[in-house]
């Protein structure tokens, strides 16, 4: 079982940047090692949308076309910690922002077993 917990997410205007972190607890604590680490997001009236994924090491990640070169997502293991760093934001970017954990990373939402409860990011023009 993991416990996900979003943070840092507020309000700001186009071409701000905003970082939010993901904490994860469980049993055993070494379980976090184990999880592909996913972040989506939803807007209002609009279905829940992969953003991008880390591998359970780090060494590989991936994104949507949208927020390739304003996004990046990483993770700190020994702090069972994975972040989506936001630079240049826009408008369209404004959501509900999701982490998930699972052994096998996918775009699809309903493959990730475990999700946070969501933050909101507002994005202002």
């Amino acid at each position: 079982q993991v416990q996900l917990v979003e943070s840092g997410g507020g309000s700001v205007q186009a071409g701000d940047s905003l970082s939010l972190s993901c904490e994860a607890s469980g049993r055993p604590p070494s379980t976090f090692t184990l999880y592909a680490m996913a972040w989506f997001r939803q807007a209002p009236g609009k279905e829940r949308e992969y953003v991008g994924a880390v591998s359970p090491s780090g060494g590989k990640v991936n994104y949507i076309d949208s927020v390739k070169g304003r996004f990046t997502i990483s993770r700190d293991n020994a702090k069972n910690t994975v972040y989506l760093q936001m630079n240049s934001l826009k408008p369209e970017d404004t959501a509900v922002y999701y982490c998930a954990a699972d052994r096998d990373s996918s775009s699809r939402a309903r493959q990730w077993s475990y999700w946070g409860q969501g933050i909101q990011v507002s994005v202002s023009s």
